[in-house]
């Protein structure tokens, strides 16, 4: 037996007997973790509910932009209209990305399960004010992105304490089990979210916010009647320099991201637009000088020694390239089916965004299945197999992607989607078991905070960067079809151009909203001096997906060849975390010392 193996069967074994020592809770009484066998079940319902809840609204609102543009009677080709439509979709995840880390350290501080309880409490206030919101045109996208931040405060208080919840109430050797549910409640969600929003924004796009208040109304009951403080409460000062240097910074990175994807002057994006250059330069400084911070402050935000522990530095960096990979896949899928596919194939723009959600339930399906799996057989072989080979696995779906026609076959395109599931729930469940296993019981809160803020940021980085790559495939060839496809129909030539040199994001984001932008782009008096048949052609379901058709094909191999390759370093990082790894309690390390690395 070689000696990392002995090591790995001494940190398991202290880390087992760490499950059964008594903890504090806030009152001061020691309680055992064991007092009652069926309470981690408890925990692990209700933070699964809470997890699945958030993760629906993360992805309902994609589904369901085109009800909602209607709803509020606002136009999604008014120039104006690209602002709302990208803080509409990224908002929630910019909120997260940035407050987790601080709420995950509250959760330590002043207790996990009452910052849970609160995040329950905040999501659902959030939801019942979005599903009333009494404004329409640009008032309402206003109201609809400010509250949607009060739902990413409520879902960051979620996020960032429910996985210390479950470390704490779970025993080391049913902690990979516990995330593979719980972790697969947030897969399943996002895609769970497009099939609810089609069908409900089908009703009345209203119900898409309503849908989570009886939701919440429970959770937050059942919160707070059944989950019990068991983690260990740290006494200290809050980190305002961490914190202001950490969120302001991060804020400013990723709204430089969000608006460089918008066109800027003649420009096809705003990547060389001095605020979006300013903001993302400030925030890389700013997020340089909270590292410069965390060093030297007594009490951090975020104690970045942890960063020694292979397992947790490796776990979080593949997290964060699997986010990369994965974040932007939802949309590039919603964009090729609402856009092009399910138009070809007689689905009226109308009924697009239901049909979209369900055919891409292959990919849901496939992380349901193996990610309980994967984590039951983490918590005995380790992350490592599952979560490199997940990554492996979903690198080659996205090459298959790459492969496919844009008109495919439904059978070849579902089949990918589920060995891209396949992929996906192999590497969640367990990496994150990885992560929340190597580090001291005081720090989990900030610990999950750490690791969901690398995958909401990664997320957002995924569809800024997605998106520009899409944008930079389609101004290669979109134009020259936009005219030609245009003057084959009697067009004049003059229009024919002016339309076709629209800023190929408003295209993208037509086909992101199932939305046929032909009959709103050709002026009323061009569509009436056209023959009666060629008018009918260029306003059919048919014309305009036809016409990006083929640029859309570009860029979305542009996009999946990126994915794959991000899959594929993620693979290696994983594969750097080492085997078997769980932190040993039994070594008390005294405040400010450094944490041992693996």
């Amino acid at each position: 037996m070689t000696q990392a193996r002995r090591d790995d069967k001494a940190r398991v074994a202290a880390n087992q007997r760490e499950g059964s020592p008594a903890t504090e809770n806030l009152s001061g009484q020691r309680r055992s973790r064991k007092h009652d066998p069926n309470y981690k079940w408890v925990a692990l319902s209700n933070t699964t509910l809470g997890v699945l809840m958030s993760a629906i609204d993360g992805s309902i609102v994609i589904i369901s932009l085109p009800a909602i543009f209607t709803g509020i009677k606002l136009n999604p080709l008014d120039p104006g209209s690209t602002s709302y439509l990208l803080w509409i979709m990224m908002g929630y995840l910019l909120v997260t990305a940035v407050l987790v880390v601080a709420f995950g350290r509250l959760g330590d501080m002043f207790g996990r399960v009452r910052m849970y309880n609160a995040g329950f409490v905040i999501f659902t206030v959030g939801s019942l004010l979005l599903a009333l919101t009494p404004f329409t045109g640009p008032a309402g996208a206003i109201w609809i992105i400010f509250m949607r931040f009060v739902q990413g405060i409520g879902g960051a208080f979620l996020f960032a304490n429910s996985q210390a919840i479950l470390t704490d109430a779970f025993p080391a050797e049913q902690r990979g089990l516990a995330f593979g549910v719980n972790g697969i409640s947030f897969l399943a969600g996002q895609f769970v979210g497009l099939v609810v929003g089609g069908v409900l924004a089908a009703i009345n796009w209203r119900l898409v916010f309503f849908v989570s208040v009886p939701v919440g109304l429970v959770g937050t009951v059942w919160a707070y009647m059944r989950l019990e403080e068991l983690g260990t409460v740290t006494q200290s000062k809050i980190d305002w320099p961490g914190n202001l240097t950490f969120g302001i910074g991060l804020t400013a990175l990723l709204i430089g991201i969000t608006y460089g994807i918008q066109p800027y002057g003649d420009q096809t994006m705003g990547w060389s637009n001095p605020f979006v250059l300013s903001m993302i330069v400030g925030g890389l400084v700013l997020l340089g000088l909270f590292v410069w911070v965390e060093r030297r402050v007594a009490e951090p935000l975020f104690d970045l020694a942890l960063f020694r522990i292979r397992a947790f530095s490796a776990g979080n960096l593949a997290g964060f390239l699997s986010a990369l990979g994965r974040g932007g896949l939802s949309f590039m899928l919603v964009i090729w089916l609402q856009g092009v596919w399910l138009p070809l194939h007689g689905y009226s723009f109308a009924d697009t965004p239901l049909w979209a959600g369900i055919y891409m339930l292959p990919l849901t399906l496939g992380s349901l299945v193996f990610g309980p799996v994967s984590g039951i057989l983490s918590d005995k072989f380790g992350a490592r197999p599952f979560a490199t080979g997940g990554m492996l696995i979903a690198a080659l779906s996205f090459f298959g992607l790459v492969l496919l026609p844009v008109n495919f076959p439904y059978w070849e395109f579902g089949g990918l989607l589920l060995v891209s599931g396949i992929g996906g729930g192999l590497f969640f469940s367990p990496n994150m078991a990885g992560i929340m296993n190597s580090v001291p019981a005081r720090q989990r809160g900030a610990a999950a905070g750490m690791r969901a803020t690398f995958q909401n940021s990664a997320t957002v980085v995924s569809i800024g960067v997605f998106f520009s790559l899409m944008i930079a495939g389609l101004s290669t060839s979109l134009p020259s079809a936009l005219y030609n496809g245009l003057t084959a129909h009697a067009v004049p030539a003059a229009d024919a151009s002016q339309i076709s040199h629209l800023p190929p994001v408003a295209s993208l984001f037509a086909a992101l909203l199932g939305f046929n932008p032909m009959s709103a782009l050709l002026p009323p008096h061009v569509l009436q001096a056209l023959p009666a048949s060629q008018a009918a052609i260029l306003t059919s379901k048919e014309f305009f997906p036809q016409l990006i058709a083929g640029p859309l094909q570009s860029g979305l191999a542009i996009v999946f060849i990126a994915a794959a390759i991000m899959s594929l370093v993620a693979a290696w990082a994983s594969w750097l975390r080492g085997g078997l790894y769980l932190h040993d309690e039994s070594a008390v390390r005294p405040a400010g010392a450094p944490v041992p690395e693996d």
